[in-house]
């Protein structure tokens, strides 16, 4: 059985990364769409720890994608609930229209 070399994981997690950066400077008007890019940041380093921790054979790292996704699904939970609190007060999620916090 042939296994996928580590190279192959750190150029797809850099081509997620990418994309994620990409996504973030080609549309800052969208506020859930920027959610989306940094939870695909995220992804891409818990894919580099996953493989790392696999081809070092240690599970630290596979412990620590763990407490990483706790902490993006709650940063993901909150960021949503501001933007359908922004949405009901200012009716846009607009970047742009929404530039100050106070109503």
């Amino acid at each position: 059985m042939m296994a996928i070399p580590l190279s192959w994981y750190i150029v797809f997690a850099t081509v997620l990364f990418c994309i994620a950066i990409a996504g973030i400077f080609i549309n800052r008007k969208n506020v859930i769409v920027l959610l989306m890019c940094i939870e695909l940041m995220l992804l891409a380093v818990n894919t580099n720890f996953v493989a790392f921790s696999r081809f070092l054979g240690n599970p630290g790292g596979q412990v620590f994608v763990f407490f990483i996704l706790t902490v993006a699904a709650a940063e993901s939970a909150i960021g949503l609930a501001i933007v359908v609190l922004m949405f009901r007060t200012r009716r846009t999620i607009n970047v742009d229209e929404i530039n100050t916090l106070r109503y």
